[in-house]
């Protein structure tokens, strides 16, 4: 299937499946951290980027094919940035009439300013938006956001979504070495929550490849820092090892493509998600993907990732000029 994958393992919404309503890169954002590579180009255009009734027929298939209790939630996560899909709040509320089970949308809050993208998420269950910064300039070196989508209008939103919205507001914070996890970086995430209040705020780790070689999660003690600073309400979210994942389909190569054009993996993970098939079939077919140029290999601090062939990383021998510009 093109659009509905999983149901896959979280920490936090348990066996989720998954909806993604955005071809791979349509963001308007350009994470260093991003496990899919650099965006190239940014865009912030809201339009419908894959067909809205396929997005369901798939969703209706996938649900068919689970058994009960095989599924915990339903997730809007895209391999871009789900709510430039500009039906997104119709697809949110057609799933609410198609299934009983709660609906999350994991997105990066930068539309969150505008009162239609708050009306349109106002039929989920939950929303995970992200604040990655506490200032102006960080938000700028971390995210690289479309020029008109400034920080004040991310905190904007955040704090006015919060105020209207009758679900869980769950906020991502993605924790860098080096960029926000000293004191004064997580002070001022910090005094962003306070305003915000949500109920919730899970700290992350870029255990994926990252788009920049040079990211690297924090030590054990910028981990004990962030939760001392952010307060009780935070949460480090560890990964979760991959586990065994049900796919509605036969097909090897569509359930490789399907988990790593969202979620990066090493061949032992792979292994683990797809135990329904040998290891040897699916190195075997690793090999000709790679030989097809459909699938890349990435590697980062060491760590060796199969990643989707259209997203781009920029190789590790990065001078220490190259390195600063990169991050700028």
């Amino acid at each position: 299937m093109k659009y509905v994958f999983g149901p896959v393992p979280s920490r936090r919404l348990g066996k989720s499946l998954g909806i993604d309503p955005i071809p791979l890169k349509t963001c308007n954002w350009n994470c260093v951290y991003c496990q899919l590579g650099r965006t190239r180009p940014l865009t912030n255009t809201r339009k419908e980027y894959v067909p809205s009734d396929e997005v369901l027929n798939e969703l209706q298939y996938a649900l068919a094919a689970c058994q009960p209790g095989e599924i915990d939630w339903v997730t809007f996560v895209g391999s871009g940035e789900p709510t430039l899909h500009n039906e997104l709040g119709w697809l949110i509320r057609q799933v609410k009439d198609m299934t009983n089970l709660p609906v999350a949308v994991i997105t990066n809050g930068a539309l969150l300013y505008l009162p239609e993208m708050r009306a349109e998420l106002s039929a989920a269950d939950a929303v995970l938006p992200s604040l990655d910064a506490g200032s102006s300039p960080l938000y700028r070196k971390i995210n690289r956001p479309w020029p008109q989508l400034t920080f004040d209008r991310l905190v904007e939103g955040l704090v006015a979504f919060q105020r209207e919205f009758t679900g869980k507001l769950w906020v991502e914070v993605m924790l860098i070495r080096g960029l926000n996890d000293a004191e004064e970086a997580l002070n001022g995430i910090a005094a962003v929550l306070q305003r915000i209040h949500p109920d919730e705020v899970h700290v992350l780790l870029p255990t994926r490849p990252p788009a920049e070689p040079w990211v690297q999660p924090p030590d054990e003690e910028g981990i004990e820092r962030a939760q001392a600073i952010l307060g009780d309400v935070a949460q480090v979210v560890q990964p979760i090892p991959s586990q065994a994942t049900t796919y509605p389909s036969d097909d090897l190569e569509s359930a490789i493509l399907g988990i790593i054009a969202r979620h990066p993996m090493r061949e032992e993970e792979l292994g683990r998600a797809l135990g329904r098939w040998s290891l040897y079939e699916i190195r075997h077919l690793l090999e000709i993907l790679l030989t097809t140029q459909k699938i890349q290999f990435v590697v980062r601090h060491g760590e060796h990732f199969w990643s989707i062939a259209g997203a781009y990383y920029p190789p590790c021998s990065l001078t220490t000029e190259q390195k600063e510009k990169a991050s700028q």
